[in-house]
């Protein structure tokens, strides 16, 4: 966890962006491949990719997008291939791909659980479609998860954006995703935009809800119950809103730990064998 109050972004930048280029060396590949959403978690991802001088491609998958997440990932593009000129860019509708699936797999009478199922669909063909890109040309995913997500809460899909080749911000909080975002100068469209996974679109609507909406807590919020559990804090330490979020927190993280660790592998006794 962070043990001082001074941010230095520049420093922490040059130390990303170093090891992005170093890492991609010694796997001898060429470059990267991210996938862009209109977050914030993927334009920094992207930024820091781009500022290592190796071709970075950013790839747009929208299955029924919301607007306003295209228009601004559209925008954090642009950007980007005007700052640098060794980014490109490629639109792969997966709207399509995804309508299609769904008529081969049986539905449920179980909303909830159909939803969620889908919801996950969305992100594992988004990671295939990354790869397929990947394997083109010749480059790394780079995934796009902070350090709450990664490591606190395990907000994020198994073999869907949890399937990558690195991870240059998952050592970062969401707090300091903004901050670094910030002094990079991501679009204000996208340093602003509430949070949120957009998996839940469908054709006939659009479901804004935020990260906040399915976590039950802000990333700020999370933020300090992951520090606390780190210190050694239980739920007796805190009262009101505090005491609840630490709850939160923590059944996330015990809930999601098999997307944290390693797969369980079944080991054999030597004299079996």
């Amino acid at each position: 966890m962070v043990t001082t109050n001074t941010f230095q972004a520049d420093k922490i930048n040059s130390h990303i962006v170093n090891w992005l280029r170093d890492y991609a060396v010694n796997a001898k590949v060429k470059g990267f491949v991210v996938g862009i959403s209109g977050g914030i978690d993927s334009a920094l991802t992207s930024t820091l990719c781009a500022q290592t001088g190796l071709p970075t491609l950013c790839v747009e998958m929208p299955i029924h997008q919301a607007p306003s997440h295209v228009s601004r990932g559209k925008e954090h593009i642009e950007q980007l291939k005007k700052r640098f000129p060794n980014v490109s860019n490629a639109v792969a509708d997966l709207t399509p791909v995804f309508e299609e699936f769904r008529t081969e797999v049986p539905t449920s009478e179980n909303e909830y659980l159909l939803t969620l199922t889908l919801a996950n669909t969305r992100a594992r063909l988004r990671m295939t479609t990354l790869y397929y890109y990947a394997g083109l040309h010749s480059a790394l995913v780079a995934g796009t998860g902070n350090k709450v997500e990664d490591f606190g809460v395990g907000f994020f899909t198994k073999y869907g954006d949890g399937g990558v080749d690195v991870s240059p911000i998952a050592d970062l909080l969401k707090s300091e995703v903004r901050k670094l975002a910030a002094y990079l100068e991501v679009p204000s469209s996208i340093l602003i935009a509430k949070p949120t996974d957009g998996l839940f679109t469908d054709a006939a609507y659009e479901d804004e809800r935020s990260d906040e909406d399915q976590l039950g807590a802000t990333y700020d919020e999370l933020e300090i119950a992951m520090q606390a559990l780190a210190d050694g804090k239980t739920e007796n330490d805190f009262e009101g809103r505090e005491k609840e979020v630490f709850k939160i927190f923590l059944r996330l993280n015990i809930t999601n730990q098999h997307k944290m660790t390693k797969i369980p592998v079944c080991l054999i006794p030597n004299e079996l064998k």
